[in-house]
């Protein structure tokens, strides 16, 4: 006769949430300190500026000008300086995106006509949400 009583044997219990919880944690790491940089393959030299970093939607167009006033857009050099080529040439980036964001690179010593131009013809393309890119100031984290 047997008068111990009669335990139950309970199975082991894995528990995940730790494991999840850590690597939600470094997934959190990993994208703080990860830093975002545009890089471009014309040689510009951005003026400074102070501000927040923006987030761009997915349909940019880039238009850059170089030091000797010639434009790209999206790394592509255009046939000449005029305004209507400027105007094609993002409409065609932009391709059927209603409402594109047109991020403007210029180079620190491009002159400010330039500039003026390749915002008018975004305009004319009928596109208002038009940025001016900057580098942070040197001493300033990551440029």
């Amino acid at each position: 006769m047997n008068l111990r009583p009669q335990r139950r044997r309970e199975e082991p219990d894995i528990n995940l949430t730790p494991l999840i919880d850590v690597v939600f944690l470094l997934l959190i790491f990993f994208m703080v300190s990860t830093s975002f940089q545009r890089d471009t393959q014309i040689p510009l030299r951005l003026p400074e500026a102070e501000s927040e970093t923006m987030e761009t939607d997915a349909t940019v167009v880039e238009v850059g000008i170089d030091g000797e006033g010639r434009y790209f857009v999206n790394r592509d050099a255009l046939v000449n300086d005029q305004r209507s080529t400027i105007r094609r040439a993002i409409e065609k980036a932009a391709g059927e995106a209603d409402s594109p964001q047109i991020i403007i690179s210029a180079d620190r010593s491009t002159s400010h006509e330039a500039v003026v131009r390749a915002m008018d013809a975004a305009r004319h393309a009928g596109y208002n949400r038009i940025t001016l890119a900057t580098r942070r100031p040197a001493g300033e984290g990551d440029q």
